[in-house]
């Protein structure tokens, strides 16, 4: 009983009672007709796809900076990568390796700045990142119709300039890690093996940053600021750096998600795309001053897992296709509780 109780403190009730509504969703689905294997393999792929931006969170949480609602500037600096590589017309897996590159300078150059905003305004720091973040998608819905874009399988038909609103990747980019040594258990649970080394990857080296000497201060700055300038730490140096690279991370997870998706979405496609990030990784156990990849990983799964599940089953219970009406529901109720728990941790 006493390990029963350690599991449940260190673990916390709230992800308990997910993962368990998870597991019922899991053992009705056969009940109801619905494939469990792909909805098991849907829930995979959604987490390679999310993994990344829900990892974006954790050097700005480490710092102080708190939750990085301005995650879309990151997404930004991304999608100008993607598009810039298609621009290009390089193909395959160079393709993906080329947008990486070509979005990185404008993640840097965006999270520099966007680092030296959160400086200027030291306690507000999730306020004024939820206006970055609105703000830079807006600007950027003019920039895409007037920056000198030319490929044809990018600009609109009947005016030959402006980015669409949508851009396939295929021939492109698609399915360049997805398909990376994927395999098949059955006929239909599908593992994208090459999309989960990729976040593994990313994710052990943001670990093994966060435990040098550099990560070390990172963490020492978000814990107390005052012990951090004691001990020689540029403060805000440090926090710029915490931005740059959750910008970075930013960037590198829209990414994948595209080569995932199959799509590239412009204009106010990454409005929101900051909140399920957010929700994902308080819902795996992080506060807004204390956060691991282990919250990531648990946070993304349960996350996905329910919005990919509960449209399914919902559906085949009430015989009625509400699966987008469902879905809505489930990921904002999902958002609106992750929200209220946010609270501060001590390290």
């Amino acid at each position: 009983m006493i390990k029963i109780r350690q599991f449940i403190h260190s673990f916390g009730w709230p992800r308990i009672i997910i993962g368990l509504f998870l597991l019922s969703l899991f053992i009705l689905a056969p009940f109801f007709n619905v494939n469990v294997a792909t909805s098991i393999s849907d829930t995979i792929v959604r987490f390679g796809q999310n993994g990344l931006m829900v990892l974006a969170m954790v050097p700005m949480i480490h710092s102080g900076c708190g939750l990085n609602f301005g995650l879309p500037l990151g997404i930004i600096a991304g999608l100008l990568g993607g598009t810039l590589a298609i621009e290009f017309n390089f193909v395959g897996p160079v393709s993906f390796l080329m947008a990486i590159l070509l979005a990185t300078p404008f993640a840097v150059l965006f999270g520099w700045g966007y680092g030296k905003l959160l400086n200027k305004v030291k306690g507000s720091e999730m306020m004024i990142a939820t206006y970055v973040g609105f703000s830079s998608v807006a600007f950027m819905c003019m920039m895409w119709l007037l920056l000198p874009y030319d490929s044809p399988t990018m600009v609109w038909g009947y005016a030959g300039t402006g980015l669409r609103t949508t851009i396939s990747t295929e021939g492109f980019y698609l399915h360049v890690l997805t398909n990376f040594l994927k395999f098949r258990l059955g006929e239909t649970l599908m593992v994208p093996t090459g999309m989960l080394l990729f976040f593994a990857l990313i994710a052990f080296f943001m670990w093994a940053f966060l435990h040098t000497k550099r990560g070390t201060a990172m963490t020492a700055v978000g814990s107390n600021p005052v012990f951090a300038r004691a001990s020689g730490i540029d403060i805000d140096k440090t926090r710029t750096l915490s931005v740059i690279m959750s910008t970075w991370l930013g960037a590198i997870g829209i990414l994948v998600y595209q080569q995932s998706f199959g799509f590239i979405q412009l204009y106010m496609g990454p409005f929101y795309m900051a909140l399920p990030a957010v929700s994902a990784i308080l819902i795996g156990g992080a506060s807004v001053n204390k956060a691991s990849i282990v919250n990531v990983i648990v946070g993304t799964f349960l996350f996905q897992g329910i919005v990919t599940m509960t449209p399914s089953v919902m559906n085949s219970m009430i015989h009625t296709d509400m699966s987008e009406v469902i879905r809505i529901v489930v990921s904002n109720g999902m958002i609106l509780y992750a929200l209220t728990r946010k609270s501060e941790a001590t390290r």
